[in-house]
């Protein structure tokens, strides 16, 4: 969906479809281990504009496969370092205000220890890929900001640009307790946001090449980190209020699902931003960005057959000085828009920065949401939902704008703060109780 924030009648969509189909099973028995769980769901999708809305093309996809036995989690499910999110049961929306892994699943090893009373703790090893966010930027001699959600990472050995794995897992503890007025709980995470070697490009380096080379050393490794807490309230009458609350250095997924976005506004106004585990350059350290995420949500059950929820939430993220001067320092127009002279190998970008430009490449976004389900018979959900969110955008004020798509060039152009609003009906039947 990134490319259609260009806004243009050939390249963006004003309305979608989604019809999907999804089955699963789960299969439970004693053992003198306790209960031995296997549970999988998978389905397929017709979407547009990823699929074409017609012939047969589908998109099969799966978020469950795991094992539970002896205390162990085994497979691919939840993360356990997600704790509140109104996403699936409480709107439709794919929710970026936080993390949550509720819809895509995520690959995992996990022990929990049950102390009695609804209080237990997890130990979780989880594959880093769904939350690598942006990934871990080297701006030296690549574009690594672009139009169009484009973002070049440069991991070393944690899901790498060959995606040929990771080195260390994104270790999740997680504490919570479990009762009759709902949960609350903690949940910790370590995450490798090392990098790969320097860049040397556009000069070929030792290895003959203009990228990666050993030769060429590299930064020192840096792990990112996050905490979370959060809660849900069961009220009288069916009703709920819950919450989340999210701070990460270095570990961007954790706090949001949100890695980039472009937004345009009539033909010289664009809105920008992008997230990154961690930035650096040819000699220095990797710099770690904060991002924290805070959310809330609440359902009223009106009667049997009547719902209405309501939420929203807030993201912000955040580059240290020091990352932010390796950044403008790379920008084109940073001598002009920032005081701040080219860096050697300077990379062209998409977009020019003028005087008077914030060059601060910061920036946020928030959501608010209402949803309304009728169930005019048992297994059978129709709703609507009405859906704001508001785009804080980096780099705000004067600048040029390369072409983009049917968009042309824009001489003193403006990056400015953007908004959406957006609606979805939903018709789902559902085989179990």
């Amino acid at each position: 969906m990134a490319p259609q924030g260009r806004f243009t009648r050939d390249l963006t969509n004003d309305i979608n479809y989604r019809v999907r189909g999804v089955t699963s099973w789960d299969i439970r028995q004693q053992t003198e281990y306790g209960t031995l769980r296997t549970y999988i769901r998978f389905g397929a999708e017709n979407t547009t504009p990823a699929n074409t809305g017609g012939g047969t093309t589908f998109n099969p996809f799966w978020d469950r496969a795991f094992i539970q036995f002896a205390g162990f989690t085994v497979g691919r499910s939840q993360s356990f370092f997600d704790l509140f999110t109104y996403g699936g049961a409480y709107s439709y929306h794919n929710v970026r205000v936080s993390g949550d892994t509720g819809a895509s699943g995520q690959n995992l090893w996990a022990y929990t220890a049950q102390f009695g009373n609804g209080f237990s703790g997890t130990l979780s090893l989880e594959d880093p890929a769904t939350r690598k966010g942006g990934g871990t930027v080297d701006l030296q001699g690549v574009a690594f900001f672009g139009f169009n959600g484009s973002i070049i990472n440069d991991n070393g050995l944690t899901i790498n640009n060959a995606n040929f794995g990771f080195r260390v897992p994104d270790i999740i503890a997680n504490l919570r307790v479990d009762q009759a007025w709902g949960f609350a709980g903690i949940s910790a995470a370590l995450h490798d946001a090392s990098g790969a070697y320097y860049n040397t490009a556009p000069v070929v380096n030792a290895c003959g090449v203009t990228l990666n080379c050993v030769n060429n050393g590299r930064p020192e490794d840096k792990y990112g980190w996050a905490l979370a807490g959060g809660a849900k309230f069961n009220l009288p009458g069916g009703d709920m209020i819950g919450f989340n609350v999210c701070y990460s250095e270095g570990a961007a997924g954790m706090c949001t699902n949100q890695t980039t976005f472009q937004l345009y506004r009539n033909s010289d106004q664009v809105g920008l931003g992008w997230i990154a585990d961690g930035v650096f350059a040819n000699g220095t350290q990797i710099e770690l960005t904060r991002v924290w995420s805070a959310l809330a949500g609440y359902e009223h059950i009106w009667n049997p057959k009547w719902r209405t929820s309501v939420g929203g939430g807030y993201v912000d993220v955040s580059y240290n000085s020091a990352a932010q001067n390796l950044i403008d320092s790379r920008v084109s127009g940073s001598l002009v828009g920032c005081g701040i002279p080219a860096a050697a190998g300077s990379v062209a970008t998409n977009f020019t920065l003028l005087a008077g430009n914030s060059c601060n490449p910061n920036y946020s976004f928030w959501e608010a949401f209402t949803r309304t389900q009728w169930n005019p018979v048992p297994q059978l959900d129709i709703g609507m939902e009405v859906l704001y969110q508001k785009n804080n955008t980096a780099f705000k004020g004067p600048a040029n704008l390369a072409a983009n798509g049917s968009r042309p060039a824009v001489l003193n152009g403006l990056i400015s703060d953007q908004d959406v609003w957006s609606a979805m009906f939903r018709w789902q039947r559902n085989f179990y109780p």
